[in-house]
């Protein structure tokens, strides 16, 4: 059986592009999004999404990665940056609990220069479920070693393709657009909130149109 078609710029399946819903945004804080292999192949790859809204943005596949090529990642100016520029890394990622089995050891203190100079802050987003995203830090010190940023405020989900499991989980593009909006000072009636949420939305609702024309198809007619 061979596969399906993909769209060359969002990587789904032709018949469910989601370009069309995709608003671009340029935002001073760089952001690197490290997603799990697993997430890749999920039709509700909102990480994909949010880095194809950010301008500037990149993503990157894995578990484990190269200790070289996470460096480059975290601190080497990226295309279009002077070559001098400095570079301040920080985490998106809440308090975490001890866990025997996955140890971590404690960031370090997010110095609240870096927030006043959003130009030279890059943001590291790890998509993958709670679990995954922990072994991600596990497995990669360089990511334990980031001072990390915490959300402040936070509504209620509006990945309404995904139940939550507690209260203010959210999806990736959702915690990073919030945490954007919270380095810029971005309101709800801020031009690139209302882009990135409004291609979040759009992207959500084309998911549920497609899954609800899939169901009417396979549902058996009535006798």
């Amino acid at each position: 059986m061979s596969p399906r078609p993909l769209c060359p710029t969002c990587l789904r399946p032709l018949q469910a592009c989601w370009c069309h819903c995709i608003h671009t945004v340029a935002s001073p804080v760089q952001l690197l999004v490290l997603q799990h292999p697993l997430e890749v192949g999920h039709a509700k790859n909102t990480a994909r999404l949010l880095q194809q809204c950010l301008v500037g943005s990149r993503l990157e596949v894995g578990e484990v990665f190269a200790a070289a090529d996470l460096q480059q990642w975290l601190h080497a100016p990226w295309p279009g940056q002077a070559a001098d520029a400095p570079v301040h890394t920080a985490l998106l990622y809440p308090a975490t609990a001890p866990d025997p089995q996955l140890p971590l050891l404690a960031p370090p203190a997010l110095p609240g220069a870096w927030l006043a100079q959003p130009q030279q802050l890059r943001l590291v987003v790890l998509d993958g479920t709670w679990r995954k995203s922990r072994k991600m830090l596990y497995l990669n010190p360089a990511l334990q070693q980031m001072p990390r940023l915490a959300l402040h405020d936070v509504p209620a989900g509006r990945y309404v393709i995904r139940k939550a499991h507690a209260p203010g989980q959210l999806s990736s593009f959702e915690a990073a657009a919030l945490a954007l909006a919270q380095l810029h000072g971005w309101s709800d009636c801020h031009p690139a909130w209302r882009a990135l949420m409004q291609s979040f939305d759009h992207a959500m609702a084309h998911h549920q149109q497609l899954q609800a024309q899939h169901r009417a198809k396979v549902q058996p007619p009535e006798v």
